[in-house]
């Protein structure tokens, strides 16, 4: 019976995969946006990405009343769903697909 070590290539293994996944977790982590009460709510950069917008569009957008936003101390946030659905509201059928 062979006894395992921390340098046996079994162990060495099994440490590196738990670094992956660790390494997974914390990018999880970092990528995730919370949820409240089923709602998930979206940060200005992250609204900015999807929509392919400079955040100065956000804001007059905003400023113009087209997107719905919380502001709290400074910080801006959009539900997801209000954006979906300013995304809904605004899409062009084809003539193709009349």
């Amino acid at each position: 019976m062979e006894i395992l070590d921390k340098k046996s290539e079994v162990i060495t293994s099994l440490f590196r995969s738990l670094d992956e996944i660790q390494d997974a977790i914390r990018e999880a982590f970092k990528r995730r946006t919370p949820h409240l009460n089923g709602e998930k709510y979206l940060t200005n950069n992250e609204v900015s990405k999807l929509l392919s917008l400079s955040t100065r569009t956000l804001q007059d957008w905003r400023d113009n009343g087209v997107i719905s936003y919380i502001q709290i101390s400074g910080k801006i946030l959009y539900r997801q769903s209000d954006i979906l659905k300013l995304l809904e509201d605004n899409f062009e059928k084809s003539w193709r697909e009349e």
